[in-house]
């Protein structure tokens, strides 16, 4: 993997972190992190009442730069990542659910867009 893509990967998960944090002041239960499928991956899944959110944390240069980044085919891979995982997960079965993009950018607080996509 070359430097700059290692780079990347590291402000990605220094991202997530952080957003995970942010969330959890706000209130929210965070009952995955990173979950990987074989058809995709959620970067987070948080609980906050009867409402479980899966989200997917969007670090670029700069906020308008994040705003453009989750295109029809990953929302797709999100989806099958979230239906994976509640299948695997059956005592969330009867909570609302709720698909969420947080953006993030340097110097920025995080924006959370929800029911980004459904």
């Amino acid at each position: 993997m070359s430097e700059a893509r290692v780079k990347a990967y590291r402000r990605g998960v220094f991202a997530e972190t952080l957003v995970a944090l942010w969330l959890r002041l706000k209130g929210n239960r965070i009952v995955a992190r990173r979950y990987k499928t074989p058809v995709g991956e959620i970067d987070l899944v948080a609980l906050k009442g009867n409402r479980l959110s899966f989200i997917e944390v969007k670090r670029r240069s700069s906020m308008e730069a994040a705003a453009w980044t989750v295109p029809t085919r990953q929302r797709r891979r999100i989806i099958r990542a979230a239906q994976y995982w509640l299948a695997g997960n059956p005592r969330f079965a009867g909570h609302d659910i709720r698909f969420d993009v947080v953006l993030t950018a340097p110097l920025s607080f995080p924006t959370l867009i929800e029911n980004a996509f459904s």
